[in-house]
């Protein structure tokens, strides 16, 4: 949302020294990450992610009361002398069509809906004052965690961003991860190298988990005269991010390290969706279909297709929802149980007897409380610091196989399918295509203008900057009790798994919370 207009009208009403200003260049108004309001007060900290927030509140002007900017670092922070130069895009002839080129100063996105009060955003896109000679830059990209779809479009975008927007010549890919930056080769990537990698599954820069050493990093990005950052990884590697951002500022480098965040479950904070998510639902129907065709063509065919989500559930309630040919889905955000009155042992005798198969969609991270009463495992991590999961797929298909040999005259027909890797390797299609486009260049634009420790993403639909700490704090999971959930069990008419204990204890809370409420009042 534009809040020029508001801001303009302020002005207007109140003294000289509270005119609003929000151009990076000039943070009078407010400290961005650890610089002090200028004649007004600090803001005071979120409690969640310790990031200043800025707080405007006008008593004549209740339109913009309770306006919060969530700012991201800038290098002028801990730089104030560093020059500033006018955007080449300004010449460019691609951009001289559009009406404003540039991002105003005052353009900010609302986190939950559009409205001048509440938790806002910078929004991103280009500046009209750069914090680089284009010719003195030398960016470096590298890909961390496991393969989603749409991470060498990512990589083929920042690449001919920089070089095609600002006239960037010096660009190095880091092979391996982050432990590339100091065990092994870069190679130089030019538009022609990266052309057909979008083409590919995978990375072209190839990946590891784990490696950060944060002083070994920044040690090398030094040593290289390395200036610009991009990380494209995950949960893990974007607090590795943010360690390279404070280890960059505490030696009061001029370096931007700009995060793209990255995970094909979806569960990224605030963010409206990762990419490769997409593409991971829409591979995700082959699975379900070919599962539906097996199970169609014999007689008591139960067919389990398990599908990616540690922690949250949206590739399988997505895909459920798409594929209409699945009779249960099973998510990490809501148990379920499988003895019992409306257990999915039930549901399955059930589907038998009515149509003679059906088709049940698991995440990886369901029911691992099931699996782990049964399974004595150690807490193991992986290189990322992920709880290893136990495999719910096999663990599920034998239990149901168990089930059914104490009924008589009711033989089924299990088939099991994991697509994980075969989902995870391919190609982004095109929607992702365009998503992973628009990151890429808006986390351009942003180092370009001087931001740093800083992740892109989409926030109600328009692309904004967020302190990287916002994208870490807490995974995106399924809202049970949401319309989306509810539209599944609908389309599955699979049971809630709530047992009438539960009920009671919800109805029970409900009405204590309206009684508090209307005590309150």
């Amino acid at each position: 949302m534009d809040l020029s207009a508001s801001f303009s009208s302020i002005s207007n009403k109140t003294p000289p020294r509270h005119q609003l200003s929000l151009h990076p260049n000039s943070l009078q108004l407010f400290r961005s990450h650890r610089r002090h309001f200028i004649r007004i007060p600090p803001p005071p900290f979120s409690r969640q992610n310790n990031l200043p927030r800025l707080h405007i509140r006008v008593s004549n002007h209740p339109q913009i009361d309770g306006f919060v900017l969530e700012d991201v670092p800038h290098l002028t922070n801990f730089l104030p002398d560093l020059p500033s130069y006018p955007n080449p895009l300004q010449k460019r002839q691609a951009y001289s069509v559009v009406k404003n080129t540039f991002v105003s100063p005052e353009d900010a996105v609302a986190q939950t809906k559009d409205s001048p009060r509440g938790v806002h955003f910078r929004r991103a896109g280009p500046r009209e004052k750069i914090y680089f000679k284009p010719e003195e830059v030398r960016a470096c990209i590298v890909t961390c965690g496991g393969l989603c779809p749409g991470i060498n479009t990512v990589i083929r975008e920042i690449v001919c961003g920089l070089k095609n927007m600002y006239g960037v010549e010096d660009i190095l890919g880091i092979e391996e991860g982050y432990k590339g930056f100091y065990s092994k080769n870069t190679m130089r990537l030019t538009p022609k190298v990266v052309n057909d990698i979008h083409k590919l599954g995978g990375t072209f820069l190839r990946t590891s988990r784990g490696g950060h050493d944060t002083n070994k990093i920044v040690d090398n990005i030094e040593d290289r005269g390395i200036n610009q950052v991009y990380i494209i990884g995950g949960d893990g590697t974007q607090k590795g991010a943010s360690l390279i951002y404070e280890e960059v500022e505490k030696r009061r480098l001029q370096v931007a390290v700009a995060g793209i965040p990255k995970t094909i479950d979806n569960d990224i904070a605030v963010i409206d969706k990762s990419f490769g998510f997409d593409t991971a639902v829409e591979e995700a129907q082959r699975a379900i279909n070919a599962a539906h065709v097996e199970v169609n063509s014999v007689e008591n065919g139960i067919g389990i297709v398990k599908l990616m989500g540690r922690y949250s559930g949206f590739i399988a309630m997505y895909a459920t929802l798409a594929s209409r040919d699945v009779d249960c889905c099973l998510i990490p955000e809501s148990s379920f149980y499988l003895e019992g009155r409306g257990g999915l042992f039930e549901l399955i005798e059930q589907r038998l007897k009515e149509n003679g198969h059906l088709v049940i969609v698991v995440a990886e991270g369901a029911g691992q409380e099931l699996v782990a009463a049964e399974v004595h495992t150690v807490g193991e991590k992986d290189a990322s610091g992920n709880k290893l999961l136990r495999d719910v797929g096999p663990w599920l298909s034998n239990k149901i196989k168990d089930h059914f040999t104490k009924i008589p005259k009711m033989t089924v027909n299990m088939k099991y399918i994991d697509p994980t890797y075969m989902i995870r390797a391919i190609p982004s299609n095109a929607s992702d295509n365009v998503y992973c486009t628009l990151l890429a260049h808006g986390a351009v634009h942003g180092a370009m203008a001087g931001y740093s420790g800083f992740t892109v993403g989409p926030v109600n639909s328009r692309h904004a900057y967020l302190p990287i700490a916002r994208v870490t704090e807490k995974p995106n999971t399924v809202e049970v009790k949401g319309r989306m959930w509810a539209r599944l069990l609908e389309s599955t008419n699979q049971p809630s798994f709530v047992t009438p204990d539960q009920q009671r204890v919800d109805k029970e809370s409900i009405k204590d919370t309206k009684k508090i409420n209307i005590t309150s009042i």
